[in-house]
């Protein structure tokens, strides 16, 4: 049978230095660096002697994901060569193995090759080298299964079915004959039903039908399934397993669908990077990353822009139920003729690896915010279509008038922010759709990035920009769901992002997200999160920093209040309480507007004017007329408290964890224009990724730490004003 072993240790990084993967060529610090240093050249090499039980049997090593343009070597043999830097690619062990020591060798290349996509532009991310992803050795007999694909047609009928397309490796080619058996199990491992199929070919199509007491795969209640293959020829025996869910998609004119339901869809990009580490970062930290934007956020979907993402972090988006638009790799730049081929081929390699992921809804075969080419794609369509009938293709453009050519026309509009750079327009949240399109008919319409860099915002800006990063958000929501034409709306981004000097605000980073790179959360990710019903959490955040002088002119009238709470009062020192209700004549469409208190609801004589005595204030939530949330602030701040949070208070071996840091006020507030450095000390089987002093930025840091055994182990964060904390975990 199959095993499947780990293959990230020991491996020697430019002939110097033993590292475990996923590895970044180079750790970055967090800002002001030059990003050429990785795009050059790099080599790793792992020794290791071959087991005798892999002797008449497959051996092969399969790579997640390297950029790029990489060669692999066997003791100086090309056994393999990919150019893409985010898909998997496989190199071939068996019948090249010496007896005794062997030598895996892959050359990378993180110079940006204008062959390959994205490159022969300029790039508003960063494309770290490296082998970033896992390596594994799968070693398996003669005739083992491939790529297993699963269709669930017509879920919305009483009875379902199960379509199987399984493909074989038969790298010898000799003669098939044997059987095939397909075993659907529910979340708890019951049998609900079995097939067989003969095999004597290397595609295996078979099907489970008339399939009763199913649940739908949801945003809500993602139940998922496992389709379990045991395979028997006279070459040997083989197993896999694959997860998926029953679920039925579709964009039309009136928005999209979700099993029958329509669902208006709320979400944000994600860039797979972190700070220092690129994109190097394991298991854990991507899972981490969809539960940020289910459950923190509380989106419902999310755009892998601009290249497919780790299969960790879609694994978990099938887990929690958060919807997934997959779009290939590539930033406004088309290339020649071989760069569309590779690109073309791009689209099959995205869609063979992920097309099991009931998150996943949408095929993106469009170069993020290019021109049109109609052949270019025609063919990326074609591609998209032969491979998965039943997914819709999208092509993000942010050109008005653009060929639409996929099943759902798909536009980045910045229009909000462009009054600022003249003209008669008044402030225009979204553009109807049919002044993007051009056309004179309705088409499936969603909104794929908007704000960004129209508006970057930094987590220590003045509170009046942090107030006006807010309204933005706010409005192109309240647009988005007060219009029947638009499926939904993704922001850009959710975290702020390294980036190339020619973008952002000159220190390599762009400060586009609602969350910084520690994802720590900036005024504006409440505008997300209030959307949740207050059964699922009560949101209540004031975007305001509680000081009389931040803001022009003084003052923090007009105070925005993100809530999902039906009534709202402030309390400012001894004066007569005030209660204020939703703005619903502003923001009509929102399923929770904000609360703004201003001149309208108080004086400000009645909130201290200029050269009062500043006093504190208190924000409360009310549902139903009980208090559900108060909020807060001191008209004294000071440093008071230093408080260390670990996502999880236990790491798997080899795996990180993020820690995060804030210093706190009296109230429990962040101090945002405190900007003093914390130490890090690290104690027992565990490696800090990045420097051990850093900055507090916005009130706040973080830091991931990656576990090097298993015992416990200890952080020790220390502030020369407040003092130390410690926080202990496990590394199992």
């Amino acid at each position: 049978m199959r095993t499947v072993t780990n293959f990230n240790d020991g491996w020697l990084f430019e002939g110097r230095e033993e590292v475990r993967l996923p590895h970044s060529a180079v750790e970055l610090p967090f800002s002001y660096f030059d990003e050429r240093v990785y795009q050059r050249p790099f080599t790793y090499e792992k020794r290791f002697t071959a087991d005798a039980a892999w002797r008449g049997r497959d051996a092969v090593i399969v790579f997640d994901g390297v950029i790029a343009n990489t060669r692999v070597e066997l003791n100086g043999e090309v056994i393999a060569e990919h150019k893409d830097g985010y898909t998997p690619f496989e190199a071939r062990l068996t019948d090249r193995l010496s007896d005794g020591e062997n030598v895996l060798t892959v050359h990378i290349d993180g110079s940006e090759n204008p062959e390959i996509p994205p490159f022969g532009g300029m790039i508003d991310y960063l494309t770290y080298a490296g082998i970033y992803r896992d390596v594994w050795l799968r070693v398996t007999d003669p005739v083992s299964l491939a790529n297993v694909k699963i269709e669930t047609p017509d879920v919305l009928a009483g009875n379902k079915i199960v379509r199987i397309m399984a493909e074989l490796s038969n790298p010898n080619r000799v003669p098939l004959d044997g059987e095939l058996t397909a075993v659907l199990k529910d979340a708890t491992g019951t049998e609900i039903a079995r097939t067989r199929s003969s095999v004597t070919g290397e595609k295996v199509e078979m099907s489970l039908e008339g399939l009763g007491s199913i649940r739908l795969w949801d945003v809500d209640s993602p139940v998922l399934y496992t389709l379990v293959l045991a395979l028997e020829t006279a070459n040997g025996k083989d197993a896999t397993s694959t997860r998926f869910g029953f679920r039925d998609v579709a964009f039309n004119t009136e928005g999209f669908w979700l099993n029958g339901r329509k669902l208006q869809l709320r979400g944000l990009n994600r860039h797979q990077s972190f700070p220092y580490a690129g994109y190097a970062m394991g298991r854990s930290a991507q899972i981490r990353d969809a539960e940020i934007l289910k459950h923190e956020l509380k989106l419902n979907m999310v755009r892998t822009s601009h290249y497919p993402q780790s299969t960790y972090f879609l694994d978990r988006c099938d887990e929690i139920g958060l919807l997934v638009f997959e779009e290939i790799p590539g930033w406004q730049h088309i290339g020649g003729q071989a760069w569309q081929a590779e690109s073309v081929e791009n689209v099959r390699r995205m869609i063979r690896r992920d097309w099991n992921h009931p998150s996943i809804v949408m095929w993106g075969v469009r170069i993020n915010e290019s021109a049109d080419n109609h052949e270019f794609y025609l063919k990326t369509n074609a591609a998209a279509r032969e491979l998965d009938i039943t997914r819709p293709t999208a092509g993000v453009r942010c050109i008005t008038d653009s060929e639409l050519l996929e099943d759902v026309y798909t536009m980045n509009d910045f229009m909000l922010g462009h009054e600022e750079l003249g003209g008669n327009r008044p402030r225009t949240p979204l553009r109807p759709q049919r002044e993007v399109t051009g056309l004179d008919h309705r088409v499936p319409y969603m909104v794929t990035e908007f704000n960004g860099h129209m508006y970057p915002t930094k987590s220590y800006d003045q509170e009046q920009r942090q107030a006006e990063h807010v309204r933005r958000h706010l409005e192109v929501l309240n647009a988005a769901y007060g219009d029947p034409e638009i499926a939904g709306a993704i922001g850009w981004c959710a975290f702020d992002y390294n980036t190339h000097k020619d973008f952002g605000s000159g220190d390599r980073i762009c400060y586009h997200g609602v969350m910084d790179m520690f994802r720590e959360p900036k005024f504006a990710a409440y505008v997300y999160a209030s959307q949740c019903e207050p059964s699922e959490e009560v949101i209540l955040k004031p975007v305001t920093l509680w000081a009389r002088g931040e803001r022009n002119i003084g003052g923090v009238l007009p105070l925005i209040i993100l809530t999902n709470c039906d009534e709202v009062e402030l309390q400012y020192g001894d004066n007569p309480p005030k209660r204020v209700v939703p703005d619903r004549e502003n923001y009509p469409h929102l399923p929770h507007p904000p609360v703004v208190i201003d001149h309208r609801h108080v004086s400000q004589s009645e909130i201290g004017s200029w050269g009062w005595l500043w006093q504190h204030g208190t924000i409360t939530g009310f549902l139903d007329g009980k208090t559900v949330a108060t909020a807060r602030f001191t008209a004294d701040p000071k440093p008071t408290r230093l408080e260390v949070i670990a996502d999880t208070s236990w790491v798997e071996r080899h795996e990180t964890v993020r820690v995060v840091v804030r210093v706190l006020d009296q109230a429990g507030n962040k101090l945002p224009y405190l900007f003093d450095p914390v130490t890090i000390a690290l104690e027992g089987p565990a490696k800090l990724i990045g420097p051990d002093v850093v900055p507090v930025l916005g009130g706040s840091t973080g830091f991931w730490l990656r576990s090097t055994g298993a015992g416990p182990i200890q952080a020790r964060v220390s502030h020369a004003r407040i003092g130390s904390v410690t926080i202990d975990l496990t590394a199992r």
